[in-house]
């Protein structure tokens, strides 16, 4: 996203999620432990426009996306949002299903990695928003629920019939989205949907000290390696390395680049200022 705005002003306070920054880290915690952090429009749409922000401004260089109490979310609302879906007509619904779609994608776009770290019940969107990070740590307690065909509608719900084969295989996501049966820590971990599995208690401290390595990196080379693993995935061989030979010629160029050959020929840690 382009770093240059007109009279949008960046929001101090965002009223449906809790949000700190420190150097770099930005932690978003759904914050409805009460309901298991389910999401309503609002929740929503400031993860939507944090994200967009936090794109623009550049103040993200790794970003920790956690659920306070039992579990990391439970989906979206039953009363505030699925209740009130029924009384909407087809273009609401239509904007409503496009928003959370446009959370999706600014996970994925982010010029920062995400680090989803999970706990407990991650079912419905908030199965499919830890799918969308970059990196998934999760403790033992972690089930996913993809539970979409459970109320009646296509497991392909915000990018999850796009996503989820390319993290575990066609065949575990056509099981996984069809049935909407939980998966838990274990099997998440032997098909490939975690990063790590912590100790229980430690997907947080986990992802957090993870965050903080990889906001201490070199943050352009970090957004670039991102971008590419989400345009290549459906490019062909030959447009992929062309876009390669691309992007390096232009890291190349870079500061960091250069600071790195320094920081060898010195013998000392590079000092990376992400430009």
């Amino acid at each position: 996203m382009s770093p240059f705005t007109g009279s949008v002003r960046a929001s101090a306070h965002w009223e449906h999620l809790r949000v700190g920054e420190e150097d770099g880290v930005v932690t978003v915690t759904l914050a409805r432990p009460d309901k298991l952090n389910a999401l309503t429009f609002e929740a929503y749409a400031d993860l939507r426009d944090l994200l967009a922000e936090l794109s623009r401004t550049r103040r993200a260089r790794a970003l920790v996306l956690g659920g306070e109490g039992r579990g990391f979310c439970s989906g979206g609302d039953v009363d505030e949002i699925i209740g009130a879906t029924l009384g909407m007509d087809t273009a609401q619904l239509l904007d409503f299903n496009r928003m959370t779609g446009q959370v999706v994608r600014a996970i994925r776009e982010a010029p920062f990695p995400v680090i989803a770290a999970v706990h407990g019940v991650a079912a419905g969107a908030g199965a499919v928003l830890a799918l969308a990070a970059d990196f998934r740590l999760a403790d033992p307690t972690t089930r996913f629920s993809f539970l979409f065909t459970k109320v009646g509608l296509s497991g392909g719900d915000m990018g999850a019939a796009y996503l989820l084969p390319r993290v575990v295989g066609l065949g575990h996501a056509t099981r996984i989205l069809m049935l909407g049966e939980p998966v838990r820590a274990p099997e998440a971990e032997r098909i490939g949907l975690l990063s790590r599995l912590t100790e229980e208690g430690e997907a947080h401290p986990e992802a957090s000290a993870l965050a903080r390595r990889l906001a201490d990196g070199p943050a352009l080379a970090h957004a670039q390696t991102k971008a590419l693993l989400t345009a290549e995935l459906d490019l062909p061989l030959s447009a992929a390395v062309e876009l390669d030979a691309a992007t390096q010629a232009l890291l190349m160029n870079s500061a960091d680049y250069a600071e790195f050959h320094a920081a060898f020929t010195e013998k000392r840690e590079p000092q990376w200022r992400g430009a």
